[in-house]
Parts: C-alpha cells; structure tokens; sequence
C-alpha cells in the first residue's frame, strides 16, 4: 500500500509538477508522499476530459506546454488531482517509487534574473566590502536590485557542478593570476517560474503580477567570491556566476502556499507607487543548507526563512517590467541569497564564515571557509501550518574538482 508519511514534503496539500523520466520517456508528473504519478496515467483514466488537453502535453520533456494552459487549467487540473487520491487514494493509479525514476529540468528556461533582495545579506555584504556605516547602497532601499544571469547553466538537483577557472587578484598582488577558484560558495535561494506572458512594451503591473507566477522551486547560485571580488565592479557577476546553477525539480505553486502567505518586513521609505502593495506577498517557508563532506557526515549551517526577504516576487516582477520588459512562460527570477537575522540563519559561507575569518566547524573534524571539493550542498525548504505540510524536497550538488 502505497502510504505518505505525516511529515512528507509531498503532501495531498501540495501537487507539485515536474519532468520525471521512467523507462526513457519524459513525463509531467506530480509527486505525493515517496511516489511519482504521471499525469497521462490520470488522463488516460479519463479525469481530465473536460479540459481537453493533448496527449502530448503530458508527455513533453519540459512543463512550458502544460504551464502555457493557462491558471484556470492548470489550478483546475491540480484540483482534480487531489479529489482523486482523496477518493480513490494511490494504489488506484499506477505510481512509482521516486527512487526508480530520474528527475529533469522541470521547465525550458529563455531568461532568468537573479535579484539582490534579503536586506540582512545586502548589509552583510556591504559591511564586509565597503563602509559598515554605509552598507547599503542609495538605491537598495527603492528598488529591487537585480541581473541578467546564464540560464544555459541552471541544471537539476543532483547534476554535478566542477569547480570553475578564472582571474582573481590575490592579496597584496599588483596582476592577476589564472587559475581554479579558491573560494567556491553557495547562495541559498528560492525562484518563481513565469507561467503566463506579457507583450514587449506592456508592463505587468503589481496588482496583477502573481496571476504571471507559476509556482516556486528551491535555487542554489553558486558562486566563485574571489573571481567575483576582481570582476564585479563596473557591471556586476559575469563569470563568477554563470558556470551553474542548481534548482529543485519539483515546482511548488502559489495555490499550494496560499495557506502560509505572510507580510513582509516593513519597508522605509516609502516604495514607489508602482512597488506599492496592500497585500502580505511573502511566504513563511523553512530553509536549510546542508553541507555533506566527502567523508559522507552532513553538517546543517544555516537555517533560515523566505519571509525574511525585503523585496517581494511581486515586487521583483512588477520592477522587472516597468520598462516595458516581456516575460516568457518558463523564465526563472531568483530571490536572490535568503539571510536572516543572525549567524545561524545567513545564506552564504560569505557571510556564515565572515569572509572566512570564522571557519565553521564540520562533524569530521575538518573547517570550511567556503566549499571544498568533494562536498554536496543540500537546500530544503518546507512550508508547516495547522497540521499542513508543503515542502519543496532537495536541491543538492556536489562539488568536483577543476580540470
């Protein structure tokens, strides 16, 4: 019997989608408890006739087809998912034990844009780099900040990420030097995925922003801080970022996480009209970063929140298109690194480490400053509400050497 456990990610609550492959084929699935379901078994049960959806949307190697039906589908398919297990449960339908299946890129990503939106690691950042009086920049508090990343680069939790080459400028060096980066982190984020499209000049406005978000996955921007430090100023990360990026492959959808919407931190001064919001658009979701040395011991170094953030997706997305800017269905915009509001709930080595003045200790007995070869980095996050569990599973990728 095919049973869920009470503290499973994968509730009849959530009905996440994603791109499993069993037996060669690609498949939109859904997960509940430890068990995977592909939408073509419901459909060919003959639950989703009133919709009218072509066989070979289930049956894509990305969701962009299934997410292009638009809300009033996909919430009413997700609705009808649930009705069923809650009437007939999960033997009625053939499921397979998601240790059997591999998982893929859940979406074909066109753009994607990371943002800068935790205040607590801006400042963090600003403190170590620039004046501690000044850590915050003059726009940081008017706008979310962000940049055009490389979404050629994003893979899915469990691809592997090698550590990448490029010019740093070693302490009291006058040149740079060549080689491996030395200083390897991670950035403990959460992304939406774009699920509806606007034209090149309309801008999407923040009343109507979530209507263009799909769900939300767990995100990992790796990062390489000593190539950053040399190449960021005057136009940001460029090879310090765009060799990977990890993401869950599972998409959690707004519908899903309504129950645990929460108001954000205040904002002073006053954002612009256009940033303007009177609903609470963050979410209260659990974050954890596990570190997993090569010796195979797990070391939990951060827990945090994705309501700490300062600048909401509905903020993000509203700023992104103001200008006219068009959204594709499968772009990714990330949050940027989540940060809390102490050591224990910081969402980079940068800052956990201090710049690596304050190595951490792991259970073997060994330090990190930053990411060494042979780790894994595993992100988990979960949303817990009156007995309601919503969760996200992992993103996790371990670290090989440079060439």
């Amino acid at each position: 019997m095919h049973r869920v456990h009470k503290n499973s990610d994968f509730s009849i609550h959530n009905i996440p989608f994603g791109i499993t492959v069993i037996n060669g084929q690609h498949h939109v699935s859904t997960r509940v408890g430890d068990f995977v379901i592909p939408l073509v078994e419901l459909q060919n049960k003959g639950i989703f006739d009133e919709f009218s959806i072509l066989q070979s949307v289930f049956t894509s190697m990305y969701l962009n087809d299934f997410i292009r039906l638009g809300k009033k589908i996909t919430v009413a398919v997700r609705k009808k998912i649930q009705e069923y297990f809650q009437q007939f449960g999960l033997d009625s339908i053939p499921a397979y034990d998601i240790r059997t299946v591999m998982m893929s890129l859940p979406v074909q990503i066109g753009d994607y844009t990371d943002f800068y939106s935790s205040r607590e690691h801006a400042t963090n950042v600003g403190i170590m780099f620039r004046d501690p009086a000044n850590a915050l920049l003059p726009n940081w508090l008017h706008l979310p900040v962000g940049y055009h990343g490389r979404s050629s680069s994003i893979t899915v939790s469990g691809t592997t990420v090698k550590r990448p080459k490029g010019q740093t400028l070693p302490p009291e060096a006058e040149k740079p030097v060549f080689g491996p980066s030395k200083q390897i982190d991670f950035e403990l984020e959460m992304a939406f995925i774009i699920g509806k499209e606007n034209q090149l000049g309309e801008p999407i406005s923040i009343e109507n922003a979530e209507d263009y978000i799909f769900g939300l996955t767990l995100f990992n921007d790796w990062s390489a801080r000593d190539i950053q430090k040399w190449e960021y100023v005057p136009l940001g990360p460029f090879l310090s970022k765009n060799f990977a990026s990890t993401m869950s492959p599972w998409i959690v959808t707004l519908e899903a996480l309504e129950p645990f919407r929460v108001a954000g931190p205040v904002q002073e001064p006053e954002v612009l009209p256009y940033l303007q919001t009177k609903s609470s658009n963050n979410y209260d979701i659990n974050l954890d970063v596990i570190i997993t040395t090569s010796e195979e011991k797990e070391n939990t170094v951060s827990h945090s929140n994705f309501k700490y953030m300062y600048w909401s997706m509905v903020q993000q997305l509203a700023h992104h298109t103001v200008n006219g800017c068009n959204m594709r269905v499968g772009d990714v915009l990330a949050s940027g690194t989540s940060s809390g509001h102490g050591p224990d709930s910081y969402g980079s080595m940068l800052e956990i480490a201090w710049k690596g003045t304050k190595p951490v200790q792991m259970s073997d007995g060994s330090t990190r400053t930053f990411i060494q070869d042979g780790d894994t980095v595993t992100l988990k996050g979960y949303a817990e509400k009156d007995g309601i569990r919503v969760g996200f599973g992992e993103c996790a990728a371990r670290l090989l050497p440079a060439d």
